[in-house]
């Protein structure tokens, strides 16, 4: 069965997104997921997770926004948000160490599972720039068209008045920073939460208590990282 993306997409996200969604990018990512399906092969996240990130947010209500790259690509991993992982998997090598750059920053042992979705309560949009991929290998489906998406997404939330903050983490991310304009959006940089780059002062970076710190100076209400459960 063919894929909508439209249907798929959360209503309070539609009428930013269909333009690009119902369009020639729409249709070539439909395509393609169709063609993987008929050719055997096993893409994640499933359909109904492909716009999780979104699920729980409105383009206004987001206040931060963390970029990822593509989703996991081990069965029973991807959620649909960057970097989750869902509940009864082992955390990825990235994730454990985002929880110890969380630890160190605001001082609080976070539980084993660090279930980082529920942030999206909070309006924290956890996205990955391409939003599928087919089961075991990486990057897979970065051709797809996703990228117009997401970038879509990442200039709505933008373009919104509201303060916003963007943590850009590793290279792949930074290369969104051009846009992201105005002076009620900040962008913070650090190396890629990677056991190849973390090292690097990703562990450092303090981006939870400084993204807090921001908000809060503009009578925005912070975000409780530790609440993860």
């Amino acid at each position: 069965m063919r894929v909508k993306l439209t249907e798929l997409c959360p209503l309070a996200w539609r009428s930013s997104l269909e333009g690009v969604l119902v369009g020639a990018v729409g249709e070539t990512i439909e395509r393609r997921l169709l063609e993987e399906t008929r050719a055997g092969h096993t893409y994640y996240p499933e359909p109904h997770r492909i716009f999780a990130s979104l699920g729980d947010l409105a383009p206004a209500s987001v206040r931060v926004v963390i970029l990822g790259q593509d989703p996991y690509h081990g069965a029973g991993q991807a959620t649909g948000r960057a970097f989750e992982v869902q509940c009864g998997q082992s955390l990825p090598p990235s994730l454990r160490n985002i929880r110890a750059m969380l630890a160190r920053d605001v001082g609080h042992r976070v539980a084993e599972h660090f279930n980082i979705g529920h942030w999206s309560k909070q309006g924290v949009l956890l996205l990955n720039t391409v939003l599928t991929v087919r089961a075991g290998e990486p990057e897979s489906h970065r051709s797809f068209g996703w990228q117009s998406v997401t970038d879509q997404i990442i200039e709505v939330v933008a373009r919104d008045v509201s303060p916003t903050v963007f943590l850009l983490w590793g290279g792949h991310a930074q290369k969104k920073e051009s846009l992201i304009r105005g002076p009620q959006n900040l962008i913070l940089k650090a190396p890629h939460p990677s056991p190849l780059s973390a090292y690097r002062g990703f562990f450092e970076c303090r981006h939870f208590s400084r993204a807090n710190q921001w908000l809060t100076s503009h009578g925005v209400p912070q975000i409780l990282w530790d609440s993860v459960e």
